[in-house]
């Protein structure tokens, strides 16, 4: 009776290992593909785009108004620095920060209040609802105060740029920005997430999942051009497409505001209506890359709950919201972004395959025949194996290559050492998107469940505000 018992778990251990082994084979060959039409962009072009000049002129005009949108839901800790560093780098006449708020977080209007005081240009926008609703709503309440502004003044803006609380953003971007409006009508530039020497393991792991995203993956999307989902920082966004936008909706703005991705869903809308998306990679005279500069979550909690918003929003919301597309390209590039589910499944099936492995492997040394002939690898699994372990090491590398070229060689090594620390994260992101997702489903309304943030340890206020 125990043997028949023994034979069945191996059976059903062994099939789940198949399953994950073919999983992935498939993400690794997926995977492969971009590598591949990268490689031939860095031979053509050496990996950068080059159709907007950079200036060392950062206080020249702009060509129309330009509206920031900054959604603040408890960010008191970080507000104040950042539309400081903002200000100081954007001293633009033609700029207007709208900073969206809410009746109870006091904190954060106040904390807004007091950077306003010193400069005009930030403008103070007070929610319809108690919070927190979704960042989607918020900015839904942004854009219909620039729409009242617009009205009283009597002059358009040409573009709107969205950031979040905590963003150090770079003196350059606005300049790129608005050189980009002249041909596009979505812009998204680089993020670039902050090497954390006080979180090696949790905060700091972002620095390689963005590096190769931002150097490798959004700018085969843009060579081959598909829909540029943004990162709902550091994107700019042309003013009449907002308008499109809303109009199509019939609702209070462009944003979805049941929507925990947003940002990820407004990118592939503006694609579906025509408009035309850039992911650029630009540098400024003395080499420095224009990016948005950011500090990640730095504990476990939080960077699940932030990664589960993620993948709720791209993986399950946007199934019914945004469906497939009308192209192969489409279908293709909405399957990459919606996989995260299923590789938080390929990553469970696989380390309880490791786990169970290791017991077999130590149970046949102390002389225990286990397991029953019939459940040993084929001569086909053993070939996906090493197809599997090549994958592994294929991934390795690239992901130390993009981690060193951007941070050094030292955090390159890090991120080597950090991949089980990703994918630990990513099973507990996985698991908590999906009971999320679930709830939705049975009538719960999607909620802001956001994430506390840290200034930037490069903002002239970090210390203080440490």
């Amino acid at each position: 009776m125990f043997n028949s018992l023994i034979s069945v778990v191996c059976f059903f251990i062994y099939e789940l290992s198949v399953l994950s082994i073919i999983i992935f084979v498939l993400g690794f060959i997926d995977e492969l593909i971009i590598d591949l039409i990268w490689f031939r962009l860095v031979m053509k072009r050496r990996g950068q785009s080059r159709a907007i000049r950079v200036s060392d002129r950062f206080d020249e005009s702009l060509s129309g108004k330009a509206a920031v949108f900054v959604a603040a839901w408890r960010e008191s800790r970080v507000i104040g620095p950042t539309l400081r560093h903002m200000t100081q780098q954007w001293g633009h006449d033609a700029l207007t920060i709208y900073v969206g708020c809410y009746p109870n977080d006091p904190a954060t209007i106040d904390a807004v209040m007091q950077v306003a005081a010193c400069d005009p240009r930030i403008r103070l926008v007070m929610t319809d609802h108690t919070g927190p609703t979704t960042k989607a709503d918020c900015l839904n309440r942004l854009y219909r105060a620039l729409c009242d502004d617009e009205r009283r003044s009597g002059v358009s803006f040409r573009m709107v740029v969205v950031h979040d609380a905590e963003d150090m953003v770079d003196r350059a971007a606005m300049g790129v920005f608005d050189r980009a409006m002249d041909t596009c009508t979505l812009v998204q530039l680089p993020v670039i997430p902050a090497a954390l020497p006080d979180s090696r393991w949790i905060g700091s792991h972002y620095c390689e999942e963005f590096a190769e995203a931002h150097t490798k993956t959004m700018l085969v999307r843009d060579a081959i051009g598909a829909g540029i989902p943004t990162a709902g920082v550091g994107c700019a966004i042309a003013r009449p497409m907002l308008g499109r936008l809303s109009a199509r909706r019939g609702m209070d703005g462009p944003f979805d505001d049941d929507s925990l991705t947003e940002d990820y869903a407004l990118g592939l809308e503006i694609a579906a209506l025509g408009g035309r998306s850039r992911f650029l990679r630009c540098r400024t005279p003395d080499g420095r890359l224009v990016a948005t500069r950011a500090a990640f979550p730095s504990c476990l909690d939080m960077a699940v709950r932030q990664k589960a918003r993620w993948i709720q929003g791209i993986s399950f919301q946007s199934w019914d919201r945004l469906g497939w597309g009308r192209t192969m390209l489409d279908m293709w590039m909405r399957m990459r972004d919606r996989r995260g589910p299923l590789a938080a499944l390929a990553l469970v099936l696989a380390y309880l395959t490791i786990v169970w492995n290791g017991v077999v492997l130590a149970l046949g040394l102390v002389g225990v025949n286990w397991p029953p002939e019939a459940t040993l690898p084929s001569p086909a699994m053993r070939a996906f194996l090493w197809l599997m372990l090549f994958g592994v090491i294929w991934r390795a590398i690239f992901r130390f290559g993009f981690t060193a070229h951007e941070y050094g060689l030292a955090e390159g090594g890090r991120a080597l050492l950090r991949i089980p620390v990703a994918n630990i994260i990513a099973i507990m992101a996985g698991r908590r998107a999906l009971w999320s997702y679930l709830r939705t489903l049975r009538g719960h309304a999607p909620r802001w469940d956001k994430t506390s943030h840290r200034v930037h340890p490069d903002m002239p206020d970090a210390r203080a505000t440490a």
